[in-house]
């Protein structure tokens, strides 16, 4: 499928966070944007007909879910990831953060305890402190060359009356894809304790050569107690359409869900969202089949890029995702230093790590989610920078 990703694509002045919101996050638009997790590329061009589709017709009305935007789905996942989804577990949202919040209203009193794995997405830990839930952190362990988790401090969380584990999967920020033993070991903790596990799957589809997405779900049993949250918008550059789904087996937790949504009043759906969500599920596969190559190719030049020419700053091996954990501890700085560096020194915008908690200290989260040249740029600045800081420091020390 011929897709030019190199494309010129303009986003400033078109209301963009990664790039109109600049000069708020980064104190000047004179950064390359590589922060916030939606990419620079066109979305699929069936998703834009089925939008200018939609659009010719005048009224914009309240509008329903079809059945066939849940068989797209359905249809999605069968023959994407081989797992089967029943009609009646699907719950429409209205993302991914706001289910974070709503599971953790649903199944957690005041005060009790939910578990996350840090470093991890920031909104795992808003859903949990803006609920007045209770976080417990089982950080992530960096053991041979990678990212794991810490299975038996994990247990020993579930053991301080630990109520839900949130899991991210593949997870953000590090780009681990969890292998089947690792999952299978941390659903036998999950059962052994009675814990509720909100798997965030949003980057499910977005899984590099070499390696295989598994669906916790798809190894649960009717017992085992597993909400799935997916959506479309990352794995087809929308997510500003706004609309996730929540696969939930047990009808009592889907409807403790429904609850805390209801409440909210945040049952209503966009006619633009609804036409966008089925048309990337039901068309969008060759797509992906394009994209996935050409974000490999990114992370490969990146990694080679800095082991040649900025060795100070490592990066893992991604496994998914679109995101790139750096680890800069061997510059030397702390985290604010780090933030003004990249900004002011290397003239680039980056997550700081230490938004995705105390274990992301001295780390950066880098988007490779645009054009090859983009990359190639920042990467040229942020090498300079580090050279000239090098360079300052040693000075500095001689004398």
């Amino acid at each position: 499928m011929g897709i030019d990703f190199d494309q010129l694509i303009v986003r400033e002045q078109t209301n963009s966070v990664k790039f109109d919101a600049r000069k708020a996050v980064f104190g000047t638009d004179q950064v390359i944007p590589l922060w916030v997790a939606d990419m620079d590329f066109a979305a699929p061009e069936a998703v834009t007909r089925a939008l200018e589709e939609r659009a010719r017709h005048p009224v914009y009305g309240y509008s329903l879910f079809p059945e066939s935007l849940y068989q797209s789905m359905i249809d999605w996942f069968a023959s994407r990831h081989g797992w089967q989804i029943e009609r009646d577990w699907i719950l429409m949202a209205p993302g991914v953060v706001p289910s974070l919040h709503a599971a953790a209203m649903a199944f957690a009193e005041a005060g009790e305890g939910i578990i996350i794995q840090p470093p991890v997405y920031p909104p795992f830990f808003s859903a949990v402190h803006k609920t007045g839930r209770r976080v417990i952190e089982n950080p992530l362990q960096w053991r041979g060359g990678e990212y794991r988790m810490d299975l038996e401090h994990l247990a020993a969380c579930a053991e301080q009356g630990a109520k839900m584990l949130t899991l991210c999967s593949p997870h953000n920020p590090v780009g681990r894809v969890w292998r089947r033993e690792e999952l299978q070991a941390l659903l036998e903790i999950t059962r052994h304790y009675d814990l509720l596990v909100l798997s965030d799957d949003i980057h499910c589809d977005l899984v590099f050569e070499g390696q295989a997405q598994v669906m916790l779900a798809s190894m649960a049993t009717p017992q085992d107690r597993i909400i799935t949250a997916v959506a479309p918008s990352k794995t087809f550059n929308i997510p500003g359409m706004g609309l996730s789904a929540l696969v939930i087996p047990d009808a009592v937790q889907r409807q403790a869900i429904k609850r805390v949504f209801d409440t909210l009043h945040m049952e209503q759906a966009n006619p633009f969202s609804i036409v966008a969500f089925e048309a990337a599920y039901r068309h969008g596969g060759g797509w992906l089949d394009a994209l996935l190559p050409y974000l490999q190719s990114n992370m490969q030049f990146v990694r080679q890029y800095l082991a040649e020419h900025v060795p100070q700053i490592h990066c893992a091996q991604a496994q998914g995702t679109y995101l790139l954990w750096l680890d800069c501890r061997a510059l030397g700085m702390t985290d604010g230093q780090l933030k003004a560096f990249f900004i002011q020194k290397a003239s680039v915008g980056l997550n700081p790590g230490i938004s995705f908690g105390a274990a992301g200290s001295g780390y950066m989260r880098l988007n490779i989610g645009t054009r090859l040249d983009v990359l190639k740029q920042a990467l040229e600045q942020l090498r300079d920078a580090v050279q000239l800081h090098v360079a300052t420091a040693g000075g500095r020390k001689s004398r």
